[in-house]
């Protein structure tokens, strides 16, 4: 039907998967004001790598987007985003007096093959900023992950550079960490066509790995179109889930498990509790930010 809305499409998670994830400001506006916000996302993001089990690879933190490499070996991107974004906004909104969205709703997460892509993906990602014209090499960019995977740097435990590194020299991480500088080096002068096919598309591979996941992703129906009850089949009730509820603050936390991992809506856990809606959002935001306060 025409001007009939389009439902999204499930995002094609799995264990083991590896993305380029970005995800921008709303409007494209500003998410960074100062090296402080830097700060606290990347905080944010160190709970979510603890949190969810995640691997990441390489980020740029850009003023009005990121990019991160991150690989899920228990299939979870969403979850884990869907933190991350949520807790960050949270976080810059009150520090700056302000409300509405801070993230466009909507991320990028492309795909990607290990074996054949990760390197390309990781130099482009560290020469953001250089394409942005904002430095002239990576090294000067302070809010990307190139310093410490040529070690000038000490990584920040939420980054992890040894798979990378071997991938130029199996046991010397000196001589690894000289060869990948001048891997990136070589894409200094931008190559736009190779640079745009690094995002083209939702899934970075070769041939053959593209071929695995089209075929799937095109017969999937759209989220809408699948039952809840489909997409939780294995969840709890609710019942369940507050059944060992004490006391407020087991409640509170109860809650969020409720909704952060088995995926009830706020309404349907306030109805089951008999309180009010924005009760349940406010005890939930607080456990939300008293497990990421740093």
């Amino acid at each position: 039907m025409p001007g009939a809305a389009i439902a999204r499409p499930l995002r094609l998670q799995y264990s083991g998967a590896l993305y380029h994830v970005i995800s921008r400001g709303n409007r494209r506006e500003v998410i960074f004001l100062d090296d402080r916000d830097q700060r606290r996302f990347l905080k944010v993001l160190a709970k979510c790598v603890e949190r969810y089990n995640l691997v990441c690879h390489a980020f740029c933190l850009m003023p009005n987007h990121y990019h991160l490499l991150i690989e899920t070996p228990d299939g979870n991107l969403a979850r884990a985003m869907r933190q991350l974004n949520g807790v960050y906004s949270q976080a810059f909104n009150r520090r700056h007096a302000k409300v509405g969205h801070v993230m466009q709703g909507r991320y990028k997460a492309i795909v990607v093959e290990k074996d054949s892509h990760l390197l390309e993906v990781c130099r482009y990602i560290v020469l953001n900023p250089v394409r942005a014209r904002f430095v002239l090499t990576p090294g000067e960019w302070g809010w990307s992950s190139y310093r410490s995977q040529v070690g000038e740097t000490r990584a920040p435990r939420f980054l992890t550079v040894d798979w990378l590194l071997r991938q130029f020299h199996p046991s010397d991480r000196v001589e690894a960490a000289r060869r990948y500088r001048s891997f990136v080096s070589k894409r200094i002068v931008a190559d736009p066509e190779a640079d745009a096919a690094v995002v083209a598309g939702p899934i970075l591979g070769s041939p053959e790995f593209v071929d695995r996941f089209e075929q799937p992703m095109a017969a999937v129906r759209p989220v809408k179109e699948i039952p809840k009850a489909s997409r939780f089949i294995t969840r709890p009730g609710l019942n369940e889930v507050f059944r060992e509820c004490e006391g407020r603050p087991d409640l509170a936390s109860s809650m969020r498990q409720a909704h952060a991992d088995h995926g009830y809506t706020m309404a349907e856990i306030a109805k089951h509790l008999g309180v009010h809606y924005s009760t349940v959002s406010r005890l939930i935001r607080n456990v939300e930010m008293l497990h990421f306060k740093t």
